[in-house]
């Protein structure tokens, strides 16, 4: 793993107090949350538990997680669990990865609107390409869902990632890989567009949009300059099994809004990161990395507009992966779902296990827990409540 230098709670520890007082937008609940939970987040605010190896006395500490979904540091952990355990669940037949981009002109639209539009944008797009799977070849795929909603830079472009096997299921659950490379772009994209735009002008003349339109010619004619350009659709080369496509299209797609590995500096006001710029590539075929420098008055509103909605879902299963589909695959399919998980399996590179004494290699014991309050006091706590112990005993001798 490389080495981490910088973490975004320094930024917000120098510079939110300041900034939250004249904001250049107004800072939702949401918003207010993330940013305590990423400064709280391994520190002793939300604890430390101390270990201790019974041998030789070595002590460890082990910071708690806010576990909140735009921390970087507690999203990574995330999406390492979530990818070892989607891998146990996919097909044994290649994948391809799929990406739904809307045009930017929507992206005031989405904004206003943004859990009614990005739930119709999760749904027309598995829509899109199950219509043109079961009319090509018949099938039911599988299909993960990941949400997007920001670029490199981190400016607002919505976006689906999709993890999309290639074949799927017939009308008996047998397994069917696809032969071949084809794909029906024109099919797809015009099933994309006609879809996402029936549900937005059902939307606006059911009075349920929140927009600024004098009326619904001007709103039709919105529509018309949306048109101008095709929807873009992306589709990349197919991956043999599920642990390369974890590997690979997974743990990419789940990932935080900004890695902190990517943050090359933070001096005084002013964060620089790295970033990919798509459009100058290298002599190899892949995009130049770029460094940008924002102030913080202008990075904490970019960075902030792509704090996860409240119990908003952004992975999202449809097809063969759908939970109903999914159950009787398992039931069907039982042998092949145990030899994927016995024979796939992925060691990722996680830091060493503090609670294992490093002299004896031993499991140390839990001694307490220290929290650190605003006022600076320390918190000295443990896990055993004798009470509660107490009361057990005593139903138990019952």
């Amino acid at each position: 793993m490389k080495q981490q230098q910088f973490k975004l709670s320094q930024l917000f520890d120098l510079h939110w107090d300041n900034y939250k007082e004249n904001p250049k937008h107004f800072i939702l609940p949401e918003q207010y949350k993330a940013v305590a939970a990423i400064r709280a987040c391994r520190t002793e605010k939300l604890g430390v538990d101390h270990y201790v190896c019974q041998s030789c006395g070595e002590i460890s500490y082990v910071y708690h997680s806010c576990k909140n979904r735009f921390c970087p540091s507690c999203s990574w952990k995330d999406t390492i669990d979530w990818a070892d355990k989607m891998k146990n669940q996919m097909l044994d037949i290649p994948h391809r990865h799929v990406v739904f981009t809307l045009p930017h002109h929507l992206n005031n639209l989405i904004k206003a609107n943004k859990n009614v539009l990005l739930n119709i944008l999760f749904q027309t797009a598995a829509e899109s390409i199950k219509d043109w799977m079961y009319q090509k070849y018949r099938l039911k795929p599988g299909i993960i869902s990941v949400l997007h909603t920001f670029g490199e830079k981190k400016d607002w472009h919505t976006h689906i990632h999709m993890i999309l096997s290639w074949g799927g299921i017939d009308s008996n659950y047998q397994v069917k890989q696809i032969n071949g490379e084809y794909i029906n772009y024109e099919f797809i994209q015009t099933k994309f567009r006609c879809k996402f735009e029936d549900k937005l002008i059902e939307l606006f003349d059911h009075r349920a949009l929140d927009h600024k339109f004098k009326c619904r010619i001007e709103f039709m004619r919105f529509i018309k300059q949306v048109n101008y350009k095709l929807w873009r659709i992306q589709f990349e080369p197919a991956i043999k099994t599920p642990t390369e496509v974890i590997r690979y299209i997974g743990r990419y797609s789940k990932r935080a809004c900004i890695s902190e590995y990517k943050i090359t500096s933070i001096e005084g006001e002013f964060i620089s990161f790295k970033y990919k710029n798509y459009k100058k590539l290298d002599y190899q075929g892949k995009p130049i990395i770029k460094e940008l420098t924002l102030h913080y008055n202008d990075f904490f509103p970019r960075l902030l507009q792509h704090v996860p909605i409240p119990y908003f879902r952004l992975v999202r299963y449809y097809g063969a992966y759908a939970a109903r589909t999914k159950a009787i695959l398992k039931s069907l399919y039982a042998e092949t779902y145990t030899a994927i998980t016995d024979n796939n399996s992925d060691n990722y590179e996680l830091p060493e296990n503090p609670r294992l004494c490093s002299n004896c290699k031993t499991v140390k014991t839990y001694m307490y827990t220290v929290f650190k309050t605003k006022e600076g006091h320390r918190i000295f706590m443990t896990r055993f409540n004798p009470k509660k112990r107490h009361n057990k005993l005593k139903n138990n001798a019952a």
